[in-house]
């Protein structure tokens, strides 16, 4: 840090000549803790955490600004790796470079409860910045760490005070870039201009089952290039030299584009048995191991770390924490001087009361008839104004979802602070960004496409679940309601699918009301993603209910809607837009009719038993579900005595009713179902 004659506090790059003798030494070290810890296991992959053994060093023990003790430090560079079937890799650097992954955890590797598991997982260690293993999505989550960081930047730093200077750093292999989502993100990246971002590329030409060259044979860096990115190859994979010259020179880039450094390595180096072939990725090396390590010059014993490695990151630590406490002293100044930005930059960890957001959206008038989509779009404006971190995005589809917040600007190279995000037809690309957005904390991220896409996006809304990422997926087109668009554009199954994966909300309102208390509930959640699902048909509001009630109701995942008035005989159960045909069957039937409407059976299923109980009494075993969808699971809720009126196959193209007359999900429909079933 540096002071201008102004008095301004700067950050300046000092050059700091690299100890080559000392990481030479930290890198034949963690090849010993990677043999060791797969060798104890049984099971895992060498090749990467011996192929890239330099990489790590360079980066954790040179080129990082991170803190050991202070891991969710604001101003860290973030490293992410996105072939986590290395985790050797990341948990051996970590553990030198002095996080709280204690060498007992590294002997601990893929076994119970350890904070070393099989792939990285967010929450679980120090240093993990996101759960990968999946390939690709570490690129994709890479690409939205960086767009948090250009935000913070952009929003947070002022003239005077600089407290956002980070880097995002990813190490991919060839798995991650034969898939797809990687590539999406990197076009994205591309021409958003991230030049935040810098990915190393362990290029080792070996996959799993064969030599690379079977499976590929494009260009990378033409194809990067080609994509907006400055690339360099570093052909001397194992020099650690060659490696802080790369890395140095992506770092002081100015050209305004994200950088690729392509390191041709050799996989499962230092095991010359397997090094450099397909045999070398997982642990057909251990057999090998006590050969390698001899060759390597460790003793025999195990889990070898030296003193001269346990010095030197000492020491490197001590440097590290000077960069921080200077970076400290500009934060406290930073607060002092900017109260207002001090304030928003504490609400990205503050939990919004449902309260608070159903307060903040005004009723909708009785008479409304909208569809959840367009509900949607007006509910999210006045949360987009209590929660200012909120940002959202589309895959080309605004004019569809409405879920652009307006006033918010786009997000481009000339407007960072943008709220709104063009992904483009990128829903796969979009999702993992989400996460990686997510990931930093800082901003509340959501996205939208038609519900039927969420296949395209299943792997990382699936991963945002069991990483506890508070992601809002707002998906519209919900059901055969789409209509003319025929069955591929109807989504029969996808809601049913997506219930299934634990942790994960899913939630389909059934009118303006209903969908106030969906987006409330998603962003009062902090501990796990939700799904939006809305109409694109009109449906009414349910103006005989009060909106409380119906806000309220959605945040338990179910209600009482319409409570009977005599005798009760049988419950009718709905979601989404077959509500209003549950409540019409109800009126024709009369006072022994309870209506529940079940928005969410994952928030429904959390609930106490003495409120489930209260809500579908075990004594009542008549029931009978409805929801333009498949009928399986409904049938937890009815009983084996009950019925289920639902869409077991795929839809057709027609306008809307007459799919859903066609297809059984109607008031007169669910009439004939229920008196039969009474009779």
């Amino acid at each position: 840090v540096s002071t201008q004659s102004t008095g301004i506090p700067i950050f300046i790059v000092i050059s700091i000549p690299m100890n080559t003798e000392a990481l030479s030494l930290a890198a034949r070290d963690a090849r010993g803790l990677a043999i060791d810890a797969v060798t104890a296991a049984a099971s895992g992959h060498l090749g990467l955490p011996l192929g890239s053994t330099e990489i790590g060093a360079v980066l954790f023990g040179h080129a990082l600004q991170y803190n050991p003790d202070e891991p969710k430090w604001l101003n860290r560079d973030i490293f992410v790796l996105s072939a986590g079937h290395g985790s050797m890799f990341l948990y051996g650097w970590l553990h030198l470079a002095g996080f709280a992954v204690s060498l007992q955890e590294v002997k601990n590797f893929r076994q119970l409860h350890s904070i070393t598991p099989g792939h990285p997982e967010f929450h679980e260690t120090p240093g993990v910045e996101a759960t990968t293993g999946p390939l690709g999505q570490g690129v994709a989550n890479s690409v939205g760490y960086a767009i948090s960081l250009k935000q913070a930047a952009a929003k947070f730093n002022t003239s005077t005070h600089k407290i956002f200077s980070n880097k995002v750093v990813a190490l991919a292999g060839d798995g991650c870039l034969q898939e797809g989502v990687a590539y999406e993100a990197v076009a994205f990246a591309g021409h958003f201009k991230l030049d935040n971002f810098i990915l190393f590329y362990d290029s080792n030409d070996v996959t799993l089952d064969a030599m690379a060259k079977e499976t590929q044979s494009e260009d990378t860096a033409k194809r990067f290039e080609a994509s907006g990115w400055d690339v360099q190859t570093v052909t001397q994979g194992h020099d650690l030299a060659a490696l802080a010259k790369a890395y140095e020179t992506a770092k002081t880039a100015t050209s305004g584009k994200p950088q690729l450094i392509i390191v041709k390595t050799t996989i499962a180096k230092g095991i010359p048995e397997v090094a450099g072939t397909s045999k070398g990725h997982g642990e057909a090396g251990v057999k090998f191991g006590d050969a390698a390590r001899k060759g390597l010059g460790l003793p025999e014993e195990k889990f070898f770390v030296s003193s001269e490695t346990r010095t030197y990151f000492e020491g490197h630590k001590k440097k590290l924490q000077e960069v921080y406490a200077q970076w400290k002293k500009t934060y406290a100044e930073w607060r002092t001087a900017n109260p207002q930005l001090a304030a928003l930059l504490d609400s990205a960890s503050a939990k919004p009361s449902f309260e608070e957001l159903v307060a903040a959206i005004p009723n909708f008038p009785a008479d409304s008839k909208i569809a959840t989509r367009k509900a949607g779009s007006d509910v999210l404006q006045p949360l987009a104004n209590k929660l200012p971190l909120l940002v959202s995005g589309s895959a080309d589809l605004h004019g569809s979802t409405l879920n652009y917040i307006n006033g918010g600007g786009d997000f481009n190279p000339s407007n960072l602070t943008g709220r709104n995000f063009k992904f483009g037809i990128r829903e796969h690309a979009m999702a993992s960004i989400c996460n990686g957005i997510a990931y930093h904390g800082l901003f509340r991220p959501s996205c939208a496409t038609f519900l039927v896409f969420a296949d395209y996006a299943r792997p990382p809304m699936r991963l945002a679940a069991l990483s506890h990422l508070p992601v809002v997926y707002i998906y519209t087109h919900d059901s055969i309601g789409v209509g003319e668009d025929g069955p591929t554009h109807q989504p029969v199954e996808t809601i049913s699918a997506n219930r299934l994966i634990p942790n994960l909300d899913v939630i389909r309102p059934a009118d303006p009301e209903e969908t106030a208390g969906a987006f409330a509930s998603a962003l009062e959640r902090v501990d796990g993603p939700t799904l939006l699902c809305l109409s694109r048909q009109v449906l009414p509001n349910i103006a005989d209910v009060d909106p409380a009630i119906r806000r309220a109701g959605v945040s338990k995942g179910g209600y009482i809607l319409k409570k009977e008035t005599g005798a009760l005989k049988v419950i009718l159960i709905a979601t989404g837009s077959e509500v209003q045909h549950a409540l019409e069957v109800a009126k024709k039937i009369g006072e022994g009719v309870r209506v529940v409407s079940i928005p969410c059976t994952n928030r429904f299923d959390r609930q106490s038993a003495e409120y489930k109980e209260e809500v579908l009494p075990i004594a009542v075993r008549k029931r009978v579900a409805i929801e333009a969808g498949v009928t399986n699971i409904w049938y937890k809720y009815v009983g084996l005595d009950g019925k289920v009126v639902g869409v077991d196959r795929f839809g057709i193209s027609a306008p809307g009713n007459t799919v859903m007359k066609e297809l059984g999900i109607t008031a007169d429909n669910l009439h004939k179902v229920v008196t039969s079933y009474l009779a």
